[in-house]
């Protein structure tokens, strides 16, 4: 993962990793509950998730987020330049 301004590498503790996996599944299970759920709610999703910069779909929005778990999931550890 590399910062988007700079294009640096990020690393990540075990822990700050863990810490975002958790916010990821959490906004995954959120957004699955409330499409599921249909109604108001779920139209309200479907409008603000088009509005972002590249006009996703909630599907497309889960698909990122579950993308970015994977990531976490599977990330090569981070080795020393020593």
């Amino acid at each position: 993962m590399t910062r988007a301004d700079s294009g640096t590498p990020v690393v990540l503790s075990g822990e700050e990793a863990a810490w975002l996996r958790q916010v990821l599944v959490t906004c995954s299970q959120l957004l699955t509950a409330v499409h599921r759920d249909g109604g108001p709610a779920s139209a309200l999703l479907a409008g603000m998730t088009r509005q972002l910069a590249d006009g996703r779909s909630p599907g497309g929005l889960l698909y990122d987020l579950s993308l970015a778990i994977d990531y976490l999931d599977f990330a090569p550890a981070a080795r020393s330049d020593r």
